[in-house]
């Protein structure tokens, strides 16, 4: 599938659930410890954990269990007694728990402070979060061959962009852990294409703790934004994120172009070069 197919087929996915996990609305309480959630990407339950982290604006440490991985998988038995997804693990408080919806009660209750959404639509939740897999045929549900990466990776993303949706399917099939920093957007005005944003708000200042901190670090909002401190490289766009991700960490590099250190300086470089440009919130 074209990349362009691909992100329409993503958009698809995104509209089917609503766009739940786009706006975010900060919890009263930040966590001092990275939540850490067990999870696999085509898993709708899963969805609808990673979509209330968004909208309570939580980073979390994600570890990808998709089905056939052998890195993070068996841990949630071992630590849990079941392997069931989604799991978190909540290092400052010592709580563990499965299921989506006792997740969710305990994340709006512990940090939000505020009313746990209501119970009521729980079924619609499941129905919706489930269809909105089907477009996508399983991606982001099995593993595949791939090297271990000896740090975690960082993906500034929310959880309906199609686009960091592209990133964090492979991520999960190449079973790299990864820093989850959850940029949705802080704002009624900064929903539409970018494109729009800019013509009705140009002036409109950059609002949100991780949209700013992006700001400052690549000089623009644009999503997904991969970090990998194990080669130094940064970099935006998902079609060129995945190739990087494949170069760098598939187990098997056939078809793909084998990222070598000079390479990878050449991203970094390119990624300080965008940091020249005009900031702009997108």
């Amino acid at each position: 599938m074209s990349d362009t197919l691909d992100v329409l087929n993503s958009t698809l996915a995104s509209t089917l659930r609503l766009w739940r996990g786009t706006l975010a609305t900060p919890a009263a309480l930040r966590p001092k410890k990275l939540l850490e959630l067990y999870e696999f990407e085509a898993c709708p339950y899963c969805r609808l954990v990673r979509e209330a982290l968004t909208e309570l604006d939580l980073d979390a440490l994600i570890y990808p269990c998709p089905r056939g991985g052998t890195r993070f998988r068996p841990q949630v038995r071992e630590r849990g007694g079941q392997q069931q997804f989604p799991y978190l693990v909540d290092p400052n408080t010592g709580r563990a728990l499965y299921e989506s919806d006792a997740i969710i009660d305990y994340l709006y209750t512990e940090y939000g402070k505020r009313r746990v959404p209501t119970r009521l639509l729980r079924s619609f939740d499941v129905a919706s979060a489930t269809l909105a897999g089907v477009p996508r045929l399983a991606t982001g549900a099995t593993a595949r061959p791939s090297k271990p990466a000896a740090k975690p990776l960082e993906l500034f993303s929310f959880e309906s962009s199609p686009y960091s949706r592209r990133v964090r399917e492979l991520l999960c099939e190449l079973e790299l852990p990864y820093v989850l920093r959850n940029t949705g957007k802080a704002r009624w005005q900064d929903l539409g294409p970018p494109s729009l944003r800019t013509t009705l708000f140009p002036d409109l200042p950059v609002e949100g703790r991780n949209r700013k901190a992006l700001l400052e670090r690549a000089g623009r909002v644009q999503l997904p934004y991969l970090v990998d401190p194990n080669t130094g490289v940064e970099m935006f766009e998902s079609a060129e994120i995945r190739k990087y991700l494949l170069a760098t960490y598939s187990g098997t590099t056939a078809g793909h172009e084998q990222r070598t250190p000079a390479s990878a300086a050449s991203a970094r470089n390119r990624k300080v070069a965008r940091r020249t440009e005009r900031k702009r919130p997108a």
